[in-house]
C-alpha cells in the first residue's frame, strides 16, 4: 500500500450503506446559509459510480415537475450526514446515462427481488468487520490447545512471580531455614577464634624451657669432656 492510500484511507467512512448504479436513494446533504446550517434531501436513482477510495463519487438523478435533474456528491464527503437506499433495481450496466433521453415512465427500473436483496445485504454485511460469533469459530486441534494453555502458565507465571503456591512454600520455608543458619556460622567462628589465638601461646610458652634446658646440657657436657681431659692429663703426669 503507498503512502497517498494510508492517507486516503483515514478519510473514508465506513458507516455509509452499500448501493450500486440502479439504486434508488435518499441523500441528506448539509447545507450552510449565513450562520445556519440546514440538511437538503435529495431522492433519485443512482446512473454512475466513479473513482475509488476517497475520491469516489456518485451521481444520482431524478425527474422535478417534468425537467431531469442531476447531482453528483462524493461518497466520503463529511456534509453528508446520510445516505438512506430506498430501493434496490435491476440493472445490467455501470452507467445509466440512457435514462436521460427517456421520459419518466419509461425510465423506471425494475426492481431486485427479496432474495436478491438478502443476498446485497449479506455481502454488505461481509464486508464490514465482526467479530466471530461462537458457533461459527473453528474447532481448534487438541495440540494447538495444549500449546496455548502452557503459554497461558508461563505467562501466569512471570507476571505473578510473588505468589507461593502450597506445594513450594515448605521448600521456601527450608531454604530460609539454611540461609539462617549459615548467617549464625560466622558468628560462631567469631565466637571460637579467642581459643584458637590462646592456644599458640600455650605451646609456646611450653616451648621456651626446652630452648633453655638444651644450652645447660651442653654445658653439662662439656664440663665433663673438661673433666676427662683434665683426668687423663693427670694420669699421663704420674
Amino acid at each position: 500500500m503507498s503512502v497517498i492510500q494510508e492517507i486516503e484511507k483515514s478519510f473514508m467512512r465506513t458507516e455509509l450503506p452499500e448501493f450500486r448504479a440502479g439504486d434508488t436513494v435518499a441523500v441528506h446533504y448539509k447545507i450552510k446559509e449565513g450562520e445556519r446550517e440546514r440538511i437538503q434531501v435529495f431522492e433519485g436513482v443512482v446512473i454512475a459510480m466513479k473513482g475509488g477510495g476517497s475520491r469516489e463519487t456518485f451521481i444520482v438523478r431524478k425527474v422535478s415537475y417534468g425537467v431531469g435533474v442531476e447531482r453528483i456528491f462524493p461518497l466520503h464527503s463529511p456534509l453528508i450526514d446520510k445516505i438512506e437506499v430506498k430501493r434496490l433495481g435491476k440493472v445490467r450496466r455501470a452507467k445509466l446515462y440512457y435514462l436521460r433521453g427517456l421520459s419518466k415512465k419509461a425510465s423506471r427500473i425494475k426492481e431486485r427481488s427479496r432474495l436478491e436483496y438478502v443476498n446485497a445485504e449479506n455481502k454488505a454485511a461481509a464486508k464490514k468487520p465482526e467479530a466471530p460469533k461462537a458457533e461459527e469459530a473453528p474447532v481448534a486441534e487438541p495440540e494447538a490447545v495444549e500449546a496455548q494453555v502452557e503459554e497461558t502458565q508461563v505467562q501466569a507465571i512471570e507476571e505473578t512471580p510473588e505468589q507461593v503456591t502450597e506445594e513450594t512454600a515448605p521448600v521456601e520455608a527450608q531454604e530460609k531455614e539454611v540461609e539462617q543458619a549459615e548467617a549464625s556460622q560466622p558468628e560462631e567462628a567469631k565466637a571460637a577464634e579467642p581459643e584458637t589465638e590462646e592456644a599458640p601461646a600455650e605451646v609456646a610458652q611450653a616451648e621456651e624451657p626446652q630452648e633453655t634446658e638444651e644450652p645447660q646440657s651442653e654445658a653439662a657436657e662439656a664440663k665433663e669432656a673438661d673433666s676427662t681431659q683434665d683426668g687423663q692429663e693427670e694420669e699421663k703426669k704420674s
